[in-house]
């Protein structure tokens, strides 16, 4: 049912944006693709289900401030450490770029960074992610859509195995903060500050896709194994490492957690 409803939404969201001006064309896709995922979970938690939001950790009491903040600096966190340290030693390097303004920059790329970091997160650990952890568990489902996730980008320019590899590592970093704070908003804000970092803040590629901004480029310097390349920093090991930091933290809260409940319900 969801995949179904989700085609048609899908379907209805592409004639829209055909037919929408070309200036804003850009950020309306992302928008109405976002929307169209919102129904269609919707439609399937309330019509297949019975459930409401919290079923997929999208209700009023997982968008609280505090988990927002802390997803936002969790993925700032993840990717700007490590490029600060590849600037610091020269594998990455900063470039001047046409002047212009930094702040309208940085706020028409949030206009379009936002939806299409909540479409991905709806559509992958969204209605899928809560149904397929309720019948083979969290851990498979953590597997699955994480592989699931780097596929997705299969077709983004530049994508090779390493850069692959990279987005599955972080379809395991984004679902795991799912898991430990139950907020796919915090989930989101993850995906949407680290995207931002590289987009608004570095002024370099995300996910193969570049990036035209004012003043700076930060390009690659130093191997592509480590700096990305083309892709972007987070197609590097620099990236990948700064990821499994914050796994290896959460990973051990989440099992603390799971470890708490089970002593409580004996």
């Amino acid at each position: 049912m969801w995949v179904a409803v989700t085609l048609v939404a899908a379907a209805l969201a592409q004639g829209l944006q055909a037919a929408a001006f070309a200036s804003v064309r850009t950020i309306l896709y992302y928008w109405i693709d976002f929307l169209a995922i919102l129904v269609a979970t919707f439609v399937s938690l309330r019509w297949v289900d019975g459930a409401d939001w919290n079923f997929v950790r999208f209700g009023r009491s997982s968008s609280q401030p505090a988990l927002l903040t802390s997803g936002f600096l969790m993925g700032m966190i993840a990717i700007g450490a490590p490029c600060v340290v590849l600037l610091a030693m020269h594998e990455l390097r900063i470039v001047p770029a046409p002047e212009g303004n930094w702040a309208v920059a940085a706020a028409q790329m949030a206009l379009f960074l936002l939806p299409a970091a909540a479409a991905e997160e709806l559509l992958m650990r969204g209605y899928i992610f809560a149904v397929l952890r309720e019948t083979v568990g969290w851990k498979t489902t953590l597997v699955a859509t994480s592989i699931a996730f780097g596929l997705l980008h299969l077709r983004n320019p530049g994508a090779d195995p390493e850069s692959i590899t990279a987005v599955i590592i972080a379809g395991f970093f984004l679902g795991t903060i799912l898991l430990v704070t139950e907020s796919l908003y915090a989930a989101w804000m993850a995906h949407f500050a680290w995207n931002l970092t590289m987009a608004a803040g570095l002024h370099t590629a995300v996910s193969g896709l570049g990036v035209t901004a004012p003043n700076y480029h930060v390009i690659d310097n130093g191997p592509d194994w480590l700096t990305g390349g083309s892709w972007g920093p987070e197609g590097g090991v620099a990236a990948a490492l700064g990821m499994f930091v914050f796994l290896f933290y959460l990973h051990g809260r989440y099992r603390e957690r799971l470890q708490s409940e089970a002593l409580q319900n004996r």
